[in-house]
């Protein structure tokens, strides 16, 4: 496992996130992760 730090442009605003992934996830599983946690959080 490995956790990165991830900013993402949401709705016009720009959000920082961390992911805790597995350390063979590709760069658009990690930002699809960051998106639906973001996601997430606003619905909340």
């Amino acid at each position: 496992m490995k956790e990165i730090t991830v900013t993402i442009d949401y709705e016009g605003l720009k959000y920082q996130t961390n992911i805790i992934t597995n350390k063979e996830a590709g760069d658009e599983e990690i930002l699809k992760q960051a998106e639906d946690q973001i996601r997430k959080q606003w619905n909340n």
